[in-house]
């Protein structure tokens, strides 16, 4: 039986990959917590340039590795790079802490 839930706890994100991604996918998941301490120092910096990179690679590295959620974040940021909208860009910034901290991954 699974003990109830805390009103508070946050509600996890199910995510399921191939079990071909099983060693490296973690290792994914720990450089994005990384990039985001990168992203937020752009962010202060206003560095626009390096928020479209990394956007852009986000863009296209989170669905090869079965995170579309990160790929989508990750094209919302390189497109407001483009426009310098920092406010999208924090809100962006805060889906993928929210997503790192609540997904949990499933291989099949």
């Amino acid at each position: 039986m699974t003990p109830p839930r805390s009103p508070h706890a946050p509600i996890p994100i199910r995510v399921e990959i191939s079990c071909d991604l099983e060693e490296i996918a973690p290792i994914f998941l720990k450089n994005k917590r990384k990039d985001l301490q990168t992203l937020h120092s752009a962010v202060g910096a206003h560095d626009f340039a390096t928020l479209q990179t990394l956007g852009h690679r986000m863009k296209g590295d989170g669905g090869g590795y079965g995170f579309d959620a990160i790929s989508e974040i990750g094209a919302r940021i390189e497109s407001a790079a483009k426009r310098q909208d920092l406010p999208t860009i924090e809100h962006c910034i805060v889906e993928l802490e929210d997503f790192l901290n609540r997904v949990t991954v499933f291989y099949r």
